[in-house]
């Protein structure tokens, strides 16, 4: 499948790529430092196809395809970049899947695009993930080296070279946060899965954000043996089978 390219505002290109279909639209939105050519991006892309639904996949800027370099990007502008793909490819109603960062972003895109997103899975969640890096990752001396340099350079379990984490990104982030909140207004179902072996992000935000959405509104599925990144065969059909779930909800 040949890529679209969109453009943004500072005339950056998007990757994207669009496969037409029966509604509702499910968009994957990848995680920190992934892309579209991921397990779980790939594979829902099959499943959608298999049922004749539409499925678009892109890479934000810095990421994958996309233009833009990993180090200059924020929290806000990879939420541009996926309110433009929305805006531009997406046909109303939409479920959101987003992994790791992607399931911040998910949710950040479901607030701002209220009438457009209407239903979310999020797989191993990780909103306000840069206070995590700041407060619970960084040393006291890796704090002041990112505070007085402008970013730190820090070893990746999933890259062979170091991530930049850049004081931007950690600022930035500071006017997305969610999960000091009374509650989330979402109006949309949403269902949260978490490996309880995850060695990235608790599980615990998972159930923190469960609270938020409320009882009612959202369910939470832990997966015992589950990793972070929740790629096997069983978790794929899980996460497919909540997509599967949440997009009869939104359309009967």
């Amino acid at each position: 499948m040949k890529p679209i390219h969109l453009t943004t505002h500072d005339g950056l290109t998007i990757a994207a790529k669009k496969l037409e279909g029966d509604p509702p639209t499910v968009i994957f939105m990848p995680g920190f430092f992934s892309n579209m050519e991921g397990t779980k991006a790939t594979f829902l892309e099959d499943r959608c196809r298999s049922r004749g639904q539409a499925y678009i996949r892109f890479d934000y800027r810095g990421h994958g395809q996309s233009d833009g370099e990993f180090e200059d990007g924020t929290v806000t502008d990879w939420l541009n970049d996926t309110l433009l793909v929305l805006d531009e490819l997406a046909k109303p109603p939409v479920v959101a899947v987003g992994s790791s960062m992607g399931g911040w972003i998910a949710l950040l895109a479901a607030l701002a695009r209220p009438n457009l997103v209407r239903g979310l899975v999020g797989v191993a969640s990780s909103p306000d993930f840069t206070q995590s890096i700041y407060h619970e990752r960084l040393s006291k001396e890796q704090r002041q080296l990112l505070d007085s340099n402008g970013y730190i350079s820090q070893p990746s379990d999933y890259r062979d070279e170091p991530v930049i984490i850049t004081k931007k990104l950690i600022t930035d982030g500071e006017n997305h946060l969610l999960l000091h909140l009374d509650k989330l207004d979402l109006d949309i179902p949403v269902c949260l899965i978490h490996g309880k072996k995850d060695a990235d992000v608790s599980w615990k935000k998972s159930e923190k954000l469960h609270r938020l959405l409320g009882e009612e509104m959202s369910e939470l599925i832990l997966v015992p043996d589950g990793p972070h990144r929740l790629s096997r065969e069983k978790d794929l059909a899980l996460i497919d089978e909540m997509v599967q779930k949440i997009s009869t909800q939104i359309v009967n």
